[in-house]
């Protein structure tokens, strides 16, 4: 199952996805997460290092592989790239992929649970009138105060309620792909 979360910057996703997967992981789920950076000179290698001379050298994909990880990384043009080129950067060794930002890739996708972290009314608004799916919306507000059929949770004051809102739609969708077996 993929979800996303998306909001404004300083919304509250990091903290709501960092919740989910401490508390999905608890309960014997494996999470895998991808974040989207939108910097446009944004790179995770590290100037000087040895991976960053390689690429510089005209390297396309370099690896580092060290005793606790191995982190990959590819010169690609990801600008016109789909949501499944994106999510395929996994080999299904995961229950739950948790996808942070990728709103324009996301907001109409119906294969996408959606979180939505919001800081306002209005943004709420917008949001349930732009994407669908929506699982929940999280943020300050309160449930009553949206007028919305879709549930509204504080991930500070109720991460269990988030973490289990998660897990009951995981659990849905594993029992939906057996009955497709």
């Amino acid at each position: 199952m993929i979800i996303a979360v998306i909001g404004s910057r300083q919304s509250g996703k990091t903290t709501a996805i960092e919740t989910i997967i401490q508390g999905l992981t608890k309960k014997g789920r494996r999470v895998a997460a991808i974040k989207h950076i939108s910097e446009e000179d944004f790179t995770i290698d590290t100037e000087q290092k040895d991976t960053w001379r390689y690429t510089r050298s005209g390297a396309q994909t370099v690896a580092s592989v060290a005793p606790q990880e191995i982190a990959i990384i590819k010169k690609v043009d990801t600008a016109k790239f789909s949501l499944n080129q994106i999510t395929g950067i996994f080999e299904d060794d995961f229950d739950l992929l948790i996808l942070e930002g990728f709103r324009k890739l996301v907001e109409k996708e119906p294969t996408v649970q959606k979180i939505i972290a919001t800081k306002t009314l209005e943004e709420a608004l917008d949001a349930s009138n732009r994407c669908k799916p929506i699982l929940a919306f999280i943020g300050p507000l309160q449930s009553q105060k949206t007028k919305l059929q879709i549930p509204y949770i504080n991930p500070f004051k109720e991460p269990e309620k988030l973490v289990n809102l998660v897990d009951e739609k995981l659990e849905a969708s594993v029992k939906g792909q057996k009955k497709k077996v």
